[in-house]
């Protein structure tokens, strides 16, 4: 995966910060795993399981942090 797909972290509203967080965690999984169909196998693993859960929005949480300081905290 060698397109550029992340022109920017710079978003005009928090609602569009924490959509790009959200893509940054998927995206992260793509290009760990970037075999759809294993990733589609596995997840019925993590859709049931409420740490994994716990876990992802973590790292949405994560993201969303770094997107917010890049954006002033949208000041």
């Amino acid at each position: 995966m060698t397109d550029a797909w992340l022109p920017t972290l710079i978003t005009e509203t928090p609602q569009e910060g924490y959509d790009l967080a959200v893509k940054l965690a998927r995206m992260a999984v793509k290009m760990t795993q970037p075999d759809a169909q294993i990733r589609e196998a596995l997840r019925a693993d993590y859709a049931n399981n409420a740490d994994s859960l716990t876990a992802a929005s973590h790292v949405v949480a994560v993201h969303f942090g770094t997107v917010a300081a890049t954006n002033g905290y949208w000041r």
